[in-house]
């Protein structure tokens, strides 16, 4: 299972950044598909999980209504889109392999991760 992201960077906030994940090892028609992200000094953080094969989407409160994660099963390819971003949403986000069963998330794989800043 590999998984690479881009897309990272610095912006001011309230502005919009869209991250991108290549997945390989696996289909998303099989798995789900997610993002986390760390912050200095916090735990890792689930923050988004979608299974295609039941058209079932996760997000955390801390970006609900302003970040959406969407994909291309053909070329697995998932990106998240992030608008309105804060301060507080600085962090490495990873791209994850993910599943949801009886109301909890599990992240088993991810990639190097990618920076993501918020100027305030």
């Amino acid at each position: 299972v590999q998984l690479v992201e881009s897309g990272g960077g610095l912006v001011q906030a309230g502005g919009s950044l869209r991250l991108s994940c290549v997945a390989s090892g696996f289909t998303f028609d099989e798995n789900g598909i997610g993002w986390l992200r760390q912050s200095p000094g916090k735990e890792r953080e689930g923050i988004t999980c979608m299974q295609t094969s039941d058209g079932n989407t996760y997000y955390a409160d801390s970006v609900k209504g302003r970040f959406t994660i969407s994909s291309n099963n053909a070329n697995n390819t998932v990106w998240l889109q992030m608008n309105s971003l804060k301060p507080e949403d600085t962090a490495v986000y990873y791209c994850a392999r993910c599943d949801m069963e009886a109301g909890s998330r599990y992240f088993d794989y991810w990639g190097q991760g990618t920076q993501v800043t918020v100027s305030s």
